[in-house]
């Protein structure tokens, strides 16, 4: 099954853009200048308990340069990566705070702009739930016609009493009607889920897993819980109240997600690396080629593959 999906015992990101476009797809993130409504008063204040200042796009460019600057420069970013040889295509990642909190004519400029670079290939568009009004899911909806749209909600967990920790700011069945309405439009969704939330261990974890895995949701980020300077879970863990995973705390835990997850549900990361200069720990996550590697021989030593632990599943 690994070879089935480009050497890798789960169903990659990496491999699905193969299958659909013939070849490797770079990702460029994007800043559109949004804000959010769970740090302006709307939904709440100061944001999700995990989030930087950066609205979760600290790694993209600076948002007073135009789309198609921010283009440039994301590509400048990742030429070193390109293949010697044929077209270079990319996806077109608006990532940092909610990417649909304006008027849709607004959100109209921003991402016409962006699918008009010939090289692009995909939109993916990083936001909340209960930021997807009527008018934003038609706009989407056409623009889907044009080139393909991916997107992204923070999930994090369906449990309510951890997301009122985490000041998620909106209910778990807000994520289900915004996932469904997303489906009816056309357009996958990939769920975020952080692994490792205060107050969550496997049982919750798998819950969760299971709520995506009955929603059929198209892609899942597994994200490991950082501790980043300057948000709240900071004093937090500096009083001690919140730990950090370690790296086998964290590798058990992934493991049990991805054993547990639907086979064709489209794995688009298995962990993260927060910015060095903002991260407090975990310090291993730091290193994020060691950590990838290992993650990947140890599923490989242990015969584990996505789904083998799903229900009347793939094992």
């Amino acid at each position: 099954m690994a070879g089935n999906w480009d050497e890798r015992p789960y169903h990659s990101l990496d491999f699905e853009v193969k299958r659909q476009f013939g070849k490797k797809l770079y990702k460029l993130s994007l800043n559109g200048g949004m804000g959010c409504p769970n740090r302006d008063g709307t939904a709440g204040s100061g944001g999700c308990i995990f989030c930087s200042e950066g609205g979760s796009g600290d790694f993209a460019p600076d948002p007073s340069l135009s789309i198609a600057g921010q283009l440039a420069a994301a590509k400048a970013l990742v030429e070193k990566k390109l293949p010697k040889t044929g077209k270079a295509g990319y996806i077109a990642y608006f990532q940092a705070y909610t990417n649909t909190y304006a008027p849709a004519a607004r959100l109209e400029r921003l991402f016409s702009e962006a699918m008009a670079d010939e090289e692009v290939e995909v939109l993916s568009i990083a936001t909340r739930p209960d930021c997807l009004p009527e008018e934003v899911l038609e706009l989407l909806g056409r623009l889907n016609r044009v080139k393909p749209v991916w997107v992204e909600l923070g999930l994090q967990t369906i449990h309510e009493e951890t997301a009122r920790f985490i000041r998620r700011g909106y209910e778990t069945s807000c994520f289900d009607r915004a996932a469904a309405a997303l489906r009816k439009a056309g357009i996958p969704v990939v769920a975020h889920v952080i692994l490792g939330l205060p107050g969550e261990g496997k049982k919750e974890l798998l819950e969760t897993i299971d709520h995506l895995n009955r929603e059929e949701i198209w892609g899942v980020k597994l994200q490991l819980l950082h501790i980043l300077r300057g948000t709240g879970l900071e004093p937090l863990f500096l009083e001690g109240k919140v730990k950090a995973l370690t790296f086998p705390e964290y590798e058990e835990l992934l493991f049990a997600a991805i054993a547990r997850l639907r086979p064709e549900t489209v794995l688009h990361r298995i962990t993260g690396d927060g910015p060095k200069k903002l991260l407090l720990a975990p310090l291993w996550s730091g290193d994020k080629k060691k950590v990838w590697n290992r993650l990947h021989r140890d599923m490989k030593e242990m015969g584990l593959f996505q789904g083998m632990d799903f229900p009347g599943g793939a094992g």
